[in-house]
């Protein structure tokens, strides 16, 4: 493992003493503290625009740290997706430190080629949030939406507006968004002590 030269001089003047300052430790690792309020991460994968979103939890309600759409041109090939989904994903780990991840579950889909593609979004997604040693969860669409809109078939429409009241937002978030930080509400609503079935670990 290699080292930096100001860090070889920091650890000599420890050993010789020949500094009487304190100086920064060597490696130092983001601690989170114990009383945090948990940070999720939702994300709906899709090649031209995957969405995410994060919340924390907090009183007397969640608040929306970020949330956008990862928009793709219909031009670009499948690779240049692929890689800003990872990059764009790796920057809002890197900023927001979520402490856990929950994504769109799986579908059937009747076009073998679109399952394929979606298949191919929602791997790079969860490769860099693995990456980053969270924890993964999925939630199906038809409960995500039961869960904020009370309507198992609700429109994206209704999930947008009920996502912008519930986090109190100024606007109502695009719809790929919408359905992001509707699963980290899920989420949250899941993994609450009046929940009575588990969120899937995956």
């Amino acid at each position: 493992m290699g080292i930096t030269l100001q860090q070889f001089k920091q650890m000599k003047e420890r050993v010789g003493g020949a500094s009487p300052r304190a100086v920064a430790p060597v490696f130092e690792p983001a601690v989170r503290s114990a009383n945090a309020r948990p940070v999720i991460l939702g994300i709906d994968p899709s090649l031209r625009g995957t969405g995410f979103g994060v919340i924390r939890l907090a009183r007397p309600h969640p608040l929306a740290l970020a949330h956008g759409t990862i928009s793709c041109p219909a031009t670009w090939p499948h690779s240049r997706c692929l890689l800003k989904i990872a990059q764009t994903l790796r920057d809002v780990l890197r900023e927001h430190q979520p402490t856990v991840c929950v994504v769109e579950g799986l579908f059937f889909a009747q076009n073998l080629q679109t399952a394929i593609i979606m298949g191919e979004a929602r791997g790079a997604a969860m490769m860099v949030v693995a990456e980053a040693g969270l924890d993964i969860y999925e939630i199906a669409t038809r409960k995500v939406k039961q869960a904020i809109v009370g309507y198992g078939a609700a429109q994206k429409l209704a999930v947008a507006k009920m996502v912008q009241r519930l986090l109190v937002l100024p606007k109502m978030p695009e719809p790929d968004a919408a359905d992001a930080l509707a699963l980290a509400l899920a989420h949250a609503q899941g993994n609450s002590c009046y929940s009575l079935t588990a969120p899937k670990r995956i």
